[in-house]
């Protein structure tokens, strides 16, 4: 699909602020988006991701490095914040010097300017201390990682920080960091910069503070790092994805510049792993997964399991302590871009260049339903986990799942998924028998109901023997092709593949109810608590008896 222009960022006419689901409207609230004048594509053409942040209270024994600036710099903040007082919940009120304003009431101040600009500039602005909580959304544009606030008004980002060599193209962030090191990013040379989102917010320059740097220019992979993620439970432990098929595991305890080296890989199309003979190297292991790119990792709620997908078009799920290959399963055609968990670990979705989204089990090791609604690629797939189902109580046996999807048909999709009450399509029988259509147990999808044995991969299966599901919604969200999204308590956030974000807030979360602290927003992904109900129980009347029950699901809203 063609990339349309950057002027057509601004709001389109054809494109309408709200969507109906059949709980209520999503409304659009505010749109994020990054300075005009970034240069586009200055390292080679980078999508723009998206990465939630949701920053906690500063711990009062977590010593962070000072930021790189001056002192007059510091006084200039100390004298400001003992003037103006405090803010926005918990954070101090800011004071900014380049654009002449303070910008603190709303809890937001712009800081880094037009990309070029230099951090030592008299035009630098400035900002009090981020101490205080709040939610902040991460993206990257051309060469630069912006940094916004997920409640402020303001459009343009907060921080902006500049890099001069590569561009970088992933991130992720680590709410439980103990030790404040929190966001990780990875370039298109395969560096991999861990750094502190408060430190870097503390920091008026565009150049990343206090930063420590692995696989420094390359030494130990330098295909571009695609993907990263933090592994739950498992304090300072990180894997970084390459575009060569092979995954490293990190410590961030260990020095990123000691010497590491690893045997050569003998069969390229064979899962491997190998280990560091050195307890000072880092990475510690190193998993060849595939030939051909890996474009997007995700580990479960409690860091079992670690799900794959490449450019092979395979999904892989690992058993990630036992570094063993539970399962995989192939696309209906070409890649498969993007993979996300339920939080109860019983179920996967990947998306790609199928078009399809895919829905398989870690029960039954296959793919259990298939959802068909977007024109072009899938780019980004999430449950949501703080979505309730209408009229549900705890006295049912069937779960009702939502979940969202986004394409690079430039649609933000809807699904809802109940196990129990997907009708299986037609199937054929022999002679003398009679084709029927079932539901139920979705153990009855295809003839062949053994579980597929560990450590195999598998070949698609047919589609007429797999549930096809069809979306309650889909909505055309922007102009330019989706990259991605991110699902919190309160809002649906949607990115383009050219940095310009999109926040839907959910029905009954209008402005007027709004906190001006974003306390109480967290990230489906990275917040939910192992404890936390994340599925609601729907009862058979009830689902059949809801006039928005999931028999929904089977005709699509288009607003």
């Amino acid at each position: 699909m063609a990339a349309s222009s950057s002027a057509a960022n601004s709001q389109s006419p054809a494109l309408k602020t709200y969507f109906k689901t059949p709980e209520g409207r999503y409304k659009l609230l505010y749109e994020k988006s990054h300075p005009a004048a970034v240069p586009h594509h200055s390292h080679g053409r980078t999508v723009s991701q998206l990465t939630v942040a949701y920053l906690k209270e500063k711990p009062p024994n977590q010593n962070s490095a000072a930021p790189s600036t001056s002192s007059s710099s510091g006084g200039v903040r100390s004298a400001a914040a003992r003037l103006l007082g405090a803010g926005n919940g918990s954070r101090a009120l800011s004071f900014v010097g380049g654009n002449g304003a303070s910008r603190g009431v709303s809890g937001s101040s712009r800081i880094g300017g037009p990309a070029g600009a230099s951090a030592g500039s008299s035009c630098s602005q400035i900002t009090a201390n981020y101490d205080g909580k709040g939610t902040y959304l991460i993206f990257n544009a051309a060469d630069t990682l912006f940094i916004s606030d997920l409640n402020s008004h303001d459009k343009d980002p907060i921080k902006s920080i500049h890099f001069s060599n590569s561009n970088p193209v992933c991130h992720a962030f680590d709410p439980e960091a103990k030790d404040g090191h929190d966001l990780l990013i990875g370039l298109h040379s395969g560096d991999v910069y861990l750094v502190s989102l408060r430190q870097q917010l503390q920091d008026p320059g565009r150049k990343l503070v206090a930063s420590q740097h692995f696989n420094k220019e390359g030494v130990i992979n330098n295909s571009r790092c695609t993907c990263l993620a933090w592994v739950p439970e498992r304090d300072g432990t990180f894997v970084a994805g390459h575009a060569d098929g092979n995954l490293y595991v990190y410590e961030k305890s260990k020095d990123g510049t000691a010497d590491c080296s690893f045997p050569v890989i003998k069969d390229p199309t064979q899962f491997t792993v190998a280990h560091v003979k050195s307890s000072k190297s880092n990475p510690i292991a190193r998993w060849h997964i595939c030939q051909g790119s890996i474009n997007s990792i995700s580990f479960s709620t409690v860091g079992t399991y670690l799900a794959t997908v490449g450019r092979d078009g395979y999904l892989r799920v690992f058993d990630f302590s036992k570094e063993q290959l539970i399962f995989g399963g192939k696309s209906y055609y070409g890649a498969l871009l993007c993979c996300a968990w339920s939080p109860d670990g019983k179920y996967l979705l990947t998306g790609g260049e199928d078009d399809l989204v895919q829905v398989w089990s870690m029960e039954e090791r296959k793919t259990v339903a298939w959802g068909e609604g977007h024109n072009s690629w899938v780019s980004g797939v999430a449950f949501d986990s703080y979505w309730s189902a209408p009229n549900s109580d705890e006295s049912g046996e069937s779960v009702m799942y939502r979940f969202g999807s986004v394409g690079q048909d430039t649609q933000l999709l809807l699904w809802d998924l109940v196990m129990d009450e997907i009708v299986v399509p037609l199937r054929y029988h022999p002679p003398g028998g009679s084709p029927t259509y079932s539901s139920g147990s979705h153990s009855a999808h295809w003839e062949n109901n053994n579980i597929i044995p560990a450590g195999t991969l598998q070949p698609s299966p047919s589609m007429r023997d797999v549930p096809k599901l069809s979306p309650v919604v889909a909505h055309r969200v922007h102009v330019e092709p989706l990259s991605g999204l991110s699902i919190t308590n309160e809002s649906v956030v949607t990115i383009c593949r050219e940095g310009h974000i999109k926040i839907w807030v959910r029905p009954g979360h209008g402005e007027s109810n709004r906190s001006n602290s974003s306390s109480d927003l967290a990230v489906s992904s990275s917040a939910v608590s192992k404890d936390r109900v994340v599925t609601s129980s729907l009862s058979s009347s009830s689902i059949k008896g809801s006039s928005s029950s999931s028999k929904q699901h089977s005709t699509v809203l288009f607003s």
